[in-house]
């Protein structure tokens, strides 16, 4: 499901609403998530998961062409690990 789609859901669901509003809700609410994430914050929402940032060290890389050794700077990756709802929602059945 890709944002869009989600407006759409909500909106489907919540006639008395406008689409426009539900798509500057679901922008905060994504805005906040990423802003929180980027200040080094965990953002947890119950039942469905977390969202926390990990860190991967610097390392000696190969070019997959050429195997040449290259330096891989340090990075930060997002990281989304599931709710216990969510893991037993998903396998139900």
């Amino acid at each position: 499901m890709i944002k869009s789609e989600l407006v759409q859901r909500i909106a489907a669901q919540n006639p008395h609403l406008y689409q426009r509003d539900i798509e500057n809700i679901v922008n905060t609410i994504l805005d906040t998530i990423a802003g929180a994430m980027a200040s080094g914050d965990r953002v947890e929402l119950r039942g469905f998961g977390a969202f926390s940032v990990k860190s991967r060290p610097a390392r000696i890389g190969r070019n997959p062409r050429t195997g040449e050794k290259v330096e891989v700077e340090e990075k930060h990756v997002p990281f989304f690990k599931t709710g216990k709802e969510m893991r037993e929602r998903l396998n139900a059945g």
